[in-house]
């Protein structure tokens, strides 16, 4: 019986029919301008791009020029490429001009479908961003697809790993560039780590059409984009809090080893905070905001200690910490434990701490994403997660019709009890499909799981083990019970032990198979393009963001391509007319298997698990029916499966025994299909609240983030930034003023003592404030004006003393650094304080909104920070002496790496082999050290120092601040924080 909302469904059709319906007007306008535009010549044809772009500076919209343009791609498609747009890939190309997301089948030609929107866009010349999931993908289809922009007179590019910065810059700069998602979110990063205008590669985002957008914004947005580069050396620091650890108790601190959870108790918190004052390393509580970074490297010392064992987590080995994998027990080189813990290991050990990786710059791909003006992306799978896209995107879900209707046959899930029984039903399922020469796509949740599959579909002595079993099975069914069962039992059996016979004498396995290894992307996709051979077996972990469709009898291209290169590898390149020839035999020959394949039931899509996602089974499912082909698909399901185990799988149990089943036998019916499909939905509300939880918290940086992001392009983009100058100085005094002199306070409580000596440390003026004060009915505001008086004479004084030029050059530099270096330990900051968080919810307190506010606090502590940072370096400046004067070089990045966890296999995707990324860190450091010369050399042309005739080596109180990493002012040769500044 139909529900209200399906007979209005039915009446009226359902919202996304008529959304499709409303885009049918234009597709029938480009329709009737075929004609017209076919009868153009190329030239012509290119030349509608100019009158496109000179309608648009005349004022017409993007809307008004979509008809005509679609009509020019479809057009320069058919020439250039020999395909023609379908009237659903114009509906398509319309959705992600609107800015929306197209759900379209796999093999309904998404890649294609793009070029409409992307050419329509690019015409404003404000660039276009086609996102593509791998390297392998922006680079074919920019050199695919770019066949059609070039045709129409428009620049492509594309972005891939290892380029340099000009090379960037100029793809960046063409109307259509293909990059991927980590490169994109890279770019921007580092853009906004630059000194210079000039130096930075991308443009505004205007438009961005997303590939796979739902394994980009919703999978891979799990895991932040992050930039990190070596911190300074905090080697005394972690040698410092280790020494603490010594004077624990036992009630000092409560470890938990079945949470593997660690914390100090109130009396260790008291213990600790008096320590640590009395070395000076705290100041007030040891739970103020201003020491969570202390809080931090105290919590990580007490885990090295308290939970971490030697020789069995970790060994030390040549000088080195070295950390043993708890599953393999086999040594880790290389390999680090993150936030500063392996420093505490090492800091425990008494082996060389190494320098610690500081995060320089993080974005989640949401926050990356949501910079652009417009943005649209296509999927097959999208539906699903529709509540999300538009929450979190603003973006709507269409679903687009298929150009053929889809004739795959979906069958119910297979559920057998055990992990061993199910095996067995998929090895034999695989065995029989082969037999008929129908192709086999089997789905598997993990690469673990793939591999234990195809070492059975490789082993003999496992299919006469199963031939055996199904002879006994058939042995028990008493003749003229189940005849027809017996006789299936017994076929089954034969056909095991005929590909057992067949591989023995073809030395091959006995069902031969490849598996998809998620590593070399171009391999893979070769590996895909033939998935649809006469009876081939493929076992692939994830069918998402492939880029090739499986095509039955396989595809004549890629093994033109890979006999080219075949050819060409023995030393005999084919001409032209070779390579004419074996396209047609390729052809012909895959248009036989095709028929054969069709004849066999079109590809069968086996899966062995349910995924915790509709969307990724419904991926799979969807490689099957390509372009109306027939097709099939089924799970194979077993109750100790990850999703049946967790969602009643007890209950299930009970069901199986009541019915009775026996060994080898499954449940089938659709009330089952239902149930997963409800656990699943469950399982995807839980991961988006999760999202949506780690989305909340990431707003707050963000927020931050977009304001210092602003100024520093704000700061890049001015030649004279004086006027910021003057007004952090101003601000500084009157702070300063304010908090030594308060405006309510009598004469008699003000700190002048205080407020000339940091007057003198800030700004190197020494002021008469006493007498100022002692002054008959002088007020607050008075001392301001000559204070900022006598700073402005002493500024006017360096500016006279080094030239305007200079000093603009140099203010610019000083304030884009300081901003730079105090925004960095502002990320490590929040990061340290989202890690406990947490805890205040144990005292009845919302943890993002406690998140929230003293995210702000710290934030304006950082701006206090930088006033008083760069206005004291400023005032600090001087000229060197003429021999110690370089030119004044512009400021290099530092050395930086980035990272992106893949979600589901927790792999680093920008990670290298460790020890060639170790081996080639210590090459790049030792050219960067050779490139820059001796220290002496590198020291710069101005030092933030008192001048040299108030400077007495013997007396530290002359020294003023001194950098740590700087010499020593005592004349020891050694570096300040290995000496005077060391901490003890």
């Amino acid at each position: 019986m139909l529900s209200f909302g399906g007979l209005a469904s039915k009446i009226f059709g359902s919202s996304n029919d008529r959304k499709v319906k409303s885009f049918r007007g234009r597709v029938a306008e480009i329709n009737a301008l075929e004609s017209e535009v076919e009868a153009l010549s190329d030239d012509q044809l290119r030349a509608r791009t100019e009158e496109f772009r000179k309608r648009l500076a005349e004022g017409a919209t993007l809307d008004d020029l979509l008809v005509p343009a679609f009509a020019t791609v479809r057009e320069a498609a058919k020439r250039s490429l020999g395909q023609r747009h379908f009237d659903v890939q114009l509906i398509g190309g319309m959705v992600l001009h609107e800015g929306n997301i197209a759900e379209m089948r796999t093999g309904e030609g998404k890649t294609l479908v793009a070029t409409l929107p992307v050419y329509l866009n690019a015409l404003a010349g404000k660039g276009v961003h086609v996102v593509t999931v791998n390297d392998y993908l922006a680079k074919r289809d920019s050199d695919w697809m770019g066949q059609v922009y070039r045709f129409l007179g428009l620049t492509v590019d594309c972005i891939i790993h290892d380029m340099s910065d000009e090379d960037r810059k100029k793809a960046y700069a063409a109307d259509v560039t293909y990059a991927t998602n980590n490169e994109l979110g890279f770019d921007y990063l580092r853009d906004n780590m630059k000194i210079n205008l000039e130096e930075m590669v991308q443009r505004p985002h205007t438009y961005a059409i997303v590939d796979e957008v739902d394994s980009i914004l919703i999978d891979e947005a799990r895991t932040p984009l992050i930039i990190s580069g070596p911190l300074d050396d905090r080697a005394e620091l972690y040698q410092s809090i280790d020494e603490l650890m010594k004077l624990l108790e036992p009630e000092d601190f409560e470890l938990d080893e079945k949470q593997r959870q660690v914390s100090l108790s109130e009396v260790g918190n008291e213990k600790m905070e008096k320590e640590l004052e009395k070395r000076g390393l705290l100041t007030g509580s040891l739970y103020d905001i201003d020491n969570v970074t202390i809080v931090h490297h105290l919590n990580q010392a007490l885990k090295a200690h308290k939970m971490f064992q030697r020789d069995k987590d970790y060994i030390v080995k040549g000088g080195q910490v070295v950390i043993i994998d708890e599953f393999t027990g086999r040594m880790m080189p290389g390999r680090r434990y993150s936030e500063g813990l392996h420093q505490a290991l090492e800091a425990k050990e008494h082996v060389e701490v190494q320098p610690e990786n500081q995060t320089l710059a993080q974005i989640t791909f949401q926050n990356y994403f949501r910079l652009y003006k417009k943005l649209a992306g296509m999927t097959g799978t999208a539906l699903t997660e529709a509540s999300e896209f538009l929450d979190i995107y603003g973006l709507e879900v269409v679903d687009i019709p298929t150009n053929l209707e889809v004739r795959r046959i979906d069958e119910d899930d297979e559920i057998y009890r055990s992990q061993k029984e199910k095996l067995a039903a998929i090895v034999m399922s695989i065995a029989d499909a082969k037999s008929r020469s129908q192709p086999v796509l089997v789905g598997t949740t993990s690469i673990e799981k793939s591999e234990q599959l195809s070492e059975l579909l490789k082993d003999p002595k496992y299919f006469l083990d199963l031939a055996k079993t199904l002879d006994k099975q058939a042995d028990e069914i008493k003749p003229g019970k189940d005849d027809e069962l017996r006789q299936h039992l017994i076929d089954m059996s034969g056909l095991l032990k005929k590909y057992v016979q067949e591989a023995a004498k073809g030395k091959h396995d006995p069902i031969p198979h490849q598996v998809l290894n998620a590593r070399y992307h171009e391999q893979e996709a070769s590996i895909v393009a033939q998935a649809g051979g006469l009876g081939a077996v493929t076992i692939a972990t994830n069918m998402a963001g492939r880029g090739t469709d499986i095509q039955l009898g396989g595809n004549a291209e890629f093994r033109l391509r890979d006999w080219i290169t075949e050819e060409t590898k023995k030393g005999t390149p084919p001409d032209e007319d070779a390579i004419k020839k074996m396209r047609a035999e390729f052809n012909a020959d895959v248009s036989t298997k095709k028929r054969q394949a069709l004849e066999a039931g079109g590809l069968y899509v086996l899966a062995t698990e349910r995924h915790e996602s509709r969307r990724i089974d419904n991926q799979l499912r969807g490689r099957s029916g390509r372009q109306g082909d027939p097709g099939r698909s089924k799970f194979f399901l077993a109750l100790d499966d990850d999703l049946m185990r967790i969602f009643g799988s007890k209950r299930m149990e009970k069901v199986l025994q009541t019915l009775g089943l026996k060994e080898g036998e499954a449940i089938t019916h659709p009330w089952m299909n239902k149930s997963l499909e409800t656990a699943q939905k469950k399982v995807e509300e839980r991961n988006f609240d999760i999202r949506k939880q780690i989305l909340k918290y990431d707003d707050v940086m963000n927020d931050q983030r977009k304001v210092i992001f602003d100024q520093r392009l704000d700061i890049m983009g001015q030649e004279d930034v004086s006027e910021t100058v003057v007004e952090l100085r101003d601000q500084l005094v009157e702070e300063l003023v304010t908090r030594f002199i308060p405006p309510s306070a009598y004469a008699e409580q003000w700190d002048t003592e205080s407020l000339k000596e940091a007057l003198s440390d800030i700004f190197a003026l020494d002021l008469p404030i006493s007498e100022w004060a002692a002054e008959e009915g002088i007020a607050d505001e008075e001392i301001k004006h000559r204070v900022i008086q006598a700073v402005q004479a002493k500024v006017d004084a360096k500016v006279q003393e080094l030239g305007p030029e200079l000093y603009r050059q140099i203010e610019k530099m000083v304030l884009l650094q300081t901003l730079d270096h105090l925004w960095r330990e502002h990320i490590v900051t929040l990061e340290h304080l989202r890690q406990v968080i947490g805890f205040r919810a144990y005292g009845q307190r919302d943890p993002l909104n406690e998140y929230k506010s003293e995210g702000f606090i710290l934030f304006e502590g950082m701006l206090g920070r930088l006033r008083e940072n760069v206005v004291g370096q400023l005032m600090h400046v001087e000229m060197a002496p003429p021999e110690d004067q370089p030119a004044l070089q512009p400021v290099d990045l530092p050395p930086m790496q980035a990272h992106h966890l893949d979600p589901t296999t927790g792999r680093d995707e920008f990670e290298r082999d460790p020890e060639l990324a170790m081996a080639g860190a210590a090459i790049a450091g030792a050219r960067a050290r050779r490139d820059a010369g001796p220290e002496p050399e590198r020291r710069a042309p101005l030092q933030s120092r008192r001048s040299e005739g108030d400077l007495d080596p013997r007396d530290p109180a002359t020294w003023g601040r001194v950098s740590r990493n700087a010499l020593c002012p005592c004349g020891s040769g050694k570096k300040y924080k290995h000496c005077h500044g060391k901490m003890d």
